[in-house]
Order: structure tokens, then sequence, then C-alpha cells
């Protein structure tokens, strides 16, 4: 489990401003339930001085991702839109105490919503999904873009905190030569990387510059169906008494190749936030694993299944 401060975990189990805020006038929607992270963020924006007056989320991902837009909220409101503009992944991040590396992307995600309600509301065009061949990562949808924001609001340098921050490169990883391409130009602009060399054969991009796992190094074994049921099992056991402390629990019902299905029970199965309940324990299968799973609800299990 991730280690949270405390005031992650007060977002979190109470989150501020949650759900739809029907006199919106800024709206931004950044990620995708089939990327497992989902953000829209809602704001009122007095046309005259420009002020928020109100800030509301829906997010679909895990505590982390909850937390960060539930912080994101509050720090903006009562900001004219060009102050709040000035919100980074870092402010959201600093203003919980910190989050684990491996969450930081939550923390951008907020900062892209928010780039992307502000353009909404100044009638400007702010594009999330982008065309195809423009993307860097496909399997979460990142671009250059916003590698490169990332890279240069939080002064990145390897290939690993790039993915920590954005998720760009976290799944099948074919990606990794072109985020390092990327990396590399960020870094030579900004006077980080002096311009880059001929590498020696067998490196490429960041290689140079902290080397990354032999390309031909053996792929692990591959687990067996009945290791892999173990490993979910296990993982699943591991979770229930943190849910169990709020009042709901979890269990498996059923695998079928990378879908996963769990069914919540007790304060889970009716809560507004239980889709973030379902993320978090998607995140710990994944980290389980070594492979990225979807964790989905018994309700969805195919008849006859």
């Amino acid at each position: 489990m991730w280690n949270y401060t405390d005031k992650v975990k007060e977002h979190f189990f109470n989150p501020k401003n949650a759900g739809a805020l029907d006199e919106a006038n800024a709206v931004g929607e950044v990620g995708s339930i089939t990327c497992g992270d989902a953000l829209k963020l809602m704001m009122k924006v007095n046309p005259d001085s420009q002020v928020i007056e109100d800030a509301k989320f829906q997010t679909f991902g895990c505590g982390s991702a909850i937390a960060s837009s539930s912080a994101l909220t509050e720090m903006i409101i009562g900001k004219t839109v060009d102050e709040a503009l000035a919100v980074t992944n870092r402010d959201i991040a600093e203003y919980l105490g910190g989050l684990p590396p491996e969450k930081m992307h939550c923390s951008v995600m907020g900062a892209e919503a928010l780039r992307a309600a502000i353009a909404n509301f100044k009638g400007e065009e702010w594009v999330d999904d982008h065309e195809e061949g423009e993307l860097v990562c496909k399997c979460f949808g990142i671009d250059a873009a916003m590698i490169e924001r990332a890279v240069t609001v939080n002064s990145l340098t390897t290939l690993e905190e790039v993915t920590h921050y954005t998720k760009a490169g976290g799944s099948c990883q074919t990606c990794h030569e072109k985020i390092e391409e990327v990396l590399e130009a960020v870094l030579a602009k900004t006077g980080a990387l002096a311009p880059p060399k001929p590498h020696a054969p067998g490196t490429v991009g960041l290689d140079a510059i902290k080397p990354l796992a032999p390309k031909a190094e053996a792929a692990p074994a591959k687990l067996t169906n009945v290791q892999r049921m173990q490993k979910i099992m296990f993982a699943i056991e591991e979770l229930r008494p943190q849910i169990q402390r709020d009042g709901g629990d979890v269990e498996l019902v059923d695998i079928n190749g990378k879908d996963i299905y769990v069914r919540l029970t007790g304060a889970c199965s009716g809560c507004s936030q239980s889709a973030g309940t379902m993320m978090g324990v998607q995140a710990k299968l994944v980290e389980a694993l070594g492979e990225f799973v979807r964790v989905k609800p018994a309700s969805l299990l195919p008849v006859g299944a």
C-alpha cells in the first residue's frame, strides 16, 4: 500500500465539492475510463470579474485522483481565471502534503483538467485526445505536449519519472523510445542537457544519461493460471481490512483474462466513491501481477459466464 499523508486521506474519505455543477460555464474533461482515470472539472465563473465562484468535480480513478481533484477545487475557488491558470500539478501535490511518486500523474490530471476548463470558458479549443499519429503513448492517450509540460514543471529527468507523472509508457512500453526523445528535447531546450552526442551502439535516447534495464534482458517467467489466481486472491485479501474499516467489503467473483470481476458490499455497494474503490483494487492488482488488468463490478459479468 502507498504511504499517504493525512491530508490526502482527508480529501479521499471526505472529498470536497464532489458532484455535478448545474450552473457551470467552464468545463474541462481529461482522461478516459478505459485508460483507468478520468476527471471532469466544472467551474462557475463570474463573467464580469472572472472570479471562480464555485467548482465541482466528478472523478473516475484511485484515491489519489479523488484527493487531487478535491484539493484542486478548494485551491481555485475565489481565484480569478488568470490566477487559477498559474496553478500547477506541483501546487496540488504540495497542497496535499505530497503524493507517492507513482501517483503524481493524478495531480497532473487535475492541472490538465483546469487548463481545459479555462480554455472552455474563454471559448478556446483545447485538445486532450488528439488525432491518430500525434500521440506518444496510445495506451493512455498522452501526447508530447503533456509530457513536455510535466517535464518542465516538475524538473523530470528520467523515463521512470515521466511514467510516474503522466502514466505514459506504463503499459505496453512500446512508446519508451518516443518518450525519451521528447524528454531529451525538453532537457536540451532548458539547458539541463547538453546537445545530444552520438550514442554508442545499443544505447537510445536517455540511456546515455541513466541506463535502463538491458532491452535484451529475458522477460520474467509467465505466471501459470494457478499462480495468477493466487496472486489476485492474495492482493484482494490484503486490501479487505482497509475497506472493511470504512464499513464495506470486496470479494472476488470471477476472472476472465484481463477482466477481473469483484463485488463491493456493505457501505461500499452504494457509496458515491465506489468507482474510486474499484480503481484502488485495480491499482493493487496491476502492481501485484505486473500486468495491466481491468477490475469490473460483478454486475457487468456476461450472462452465462
